[in-house]
């Protein structure tokens, strides 16, 4: 048996780990690497291993940094199962065509301007054509479920509370009369979010793979985050300004209109609209409506007693492209959801570009940002940014509301790893940067958690 990192090794994105046991070979998430454009395209064009020889996938979550390879992974010759929750499945499907969608209009863009400058053409990863390739291979599982996607492996999702659908991967592996129990956390999410479940947690394994984002710092309760978002945006009100949230489509944005949902129904919220400006999040918004077995108790409560929970008197969802850009045009107050989460592609890049020179406006950072994006140089503070490749002075209120993170923070993580740490002969740290992970594992030492690696990318390990 054999486990390799070959995504989100000692950085976030591109979550993608592969295990082999009796020559099948199982891969553990495909996302998307998300950084430097020409980085990005290198490293999700090129994979590390002959990819005909991938025996199935199996995915944690519908994130495109754990899900938006896939189109590519089929493009160079995989045509095995993809396994996934049924919340899971509708949503990858939605969100790879998109994905795709978004990677043909990056292109076409590039290609306009190149032109008149004579510059290199362009090539989408993938299309929206090749997105809809997934659909077919998707092999849909509920919680709790027991599967085998490759012989000598059983796997079971858990809920990981992060997003709709998440879920944490135990597999019981055998070979050679030697059995192993390995648990992949995908992203663990946090007690107490709005909508969904809290994430279950290990209580054996003998190989916990884990994500360590937030493992330098225990997060905010969801209660005070909300505090301080509900104090920002009334604040931005006041001053007659527009709040611009960078949200991903799924999870984020839901969470937010929750969030504002519960701000109209106290009598917090002014009577300004409010709108979802991304299609991908709208077509969203309808698979949550549908998947009311991920619900929690409190969410499951406020639909039976008629409540329409992600809906309410100033929100309105956007769809069409006119009426987003008229957005952009009106001076009056309002609030602005729209995609991308980091603020690297999509509608929110422009409702950006029109608000940043305002010193009334607002950008709301409510989730974490990879480096050398557009979100994180705003979280940065950074005086001057680019946007379209032109220059823009920061003049905005640049908010960070870092306790709206659908991640576990280090407390958390920390209860997590230990519910193994009588039974665990490696625990390996993925999904984070060396800030996030090196103070994880010190604090795993003060808690006498041992056996603790952070693996470095396209290492492997003997099970």
């Amino acid at each position: 048996m054999k486990l390799s990192f070959h995504g989100a090794a000692q950085t976030v994105t591109g979550s993608m780990h592969l295990v082999e046991v009796n020559g099948s070979r199982l891969l553990l998430d495909c996302g998307m690497y998300q950084g430097r454009r020409k980085e990005s395209y290198e490293k999700n064009h090129n994979f590390p291993f002959d990819v005909s020889t991938i025996d199935a996938v199996i995915l944690s979550h519908a994130h495109i940094d754990h899900s938006g390879n896939l189109p590519n992974l089929i493009n160079q010759g995989f045509s095995g199962p993809i396994y996934a929750t049924r919340a899971t499945a509708h949503l990858t499907d939605l969100m790879l065509r998109d994905s795709g969608h978004i990677q043909e209009k990056q292109a076409s863009s590039i290609n306009f301007h190149n032109k008149k400058r004579g510059g290199p053409i362009a090539v989408p990863l993938y299309t929206e054509e090749d997105a809809k390739q997934v659909k077919p291979l998707l092999k849909e599982f509920n919680y709790d479920e027991e599967f085998e996607p490759a012989p000598g492996a059983l796997a079971t999702f858990h809920d990981a509370g992060h997003i709709l659908g998440s879920a944490s991967i135990a597999l019981e592996l055998e070979e050679k009369k030697r059995k192993t129990k390995l648990w992949f956390s995908g992203d663990i999410g946090r007690r107490n979010l709005p909508i969904i479940r809290d994430p279950v947690l290990p209580k054996q394994a003998d190989v916990l793979l884990m994500e360590s984002t937030y493992g330098d710092k225990p997060h905010r309760s969801p209660e005070e985050a909300y505090i301080e978002m509900r104090d920002v945006i009334l604040r931005t009100l006041d001053r007659k300004g527009k709040v611009i949230i960078p949200s991903f489509a799924v999870g984020r944005t839901q969470e937010i209109v929750y969030n504002l949902s519960r701000m109209h129904d106290e009598g917090d919220l002014p009577a300004v609209p409010v709108y979802v400006d991304s299609p991908l999040a709208v077509n969203a918004s309808n698979i949550f409506r549908n998947h009311t077995e991920c619900y929690d108790k409190d969410m499951n409560e406020l639909i039976r007693s008629g409540h329409p929970a992600l809906d309410f008197k100033l929100l309105t969802y956007v769809s069409d492209v006119e009426e987003s850009k008229e957005l952009n045009q009106r001076k009056d107050p309002m609030i602005i959801i729209s995609a991308a989460g980091m603020a690297e592609t999509g509608r929110v890049v422009y409702h950006i570009r029109w608000a940043i020179e305002n010193k009334r406006n607002t950008i709301m950072i409510v989730s974490w940002q990879a480096p050398e994006t557009l979100g994180r140089r705003l979280a940065d503070r950074e005086k001057k940014v680019k946007i379209f490749g032109e220059s823009y002075h920061c003049k905005a209120e640049i908010a960070t509301i870092n306790g709206l993170s659908s991640h576990a923070g280090q407390d958390l993580l920390v209860e997590y790893a230990s519910g193994v740490k009588q039974s665990a002969k490696n625990i390996f740290l993925v999904h984070g940067e060396e800030r996030g992970a090196l103070p994880l594992i010190e604090k795993l030492k003060e808690n006498r958690v041992k056996h603790v690696a952070y693996p470095a990318m396209h290492t492997s390990v003997e099970l």
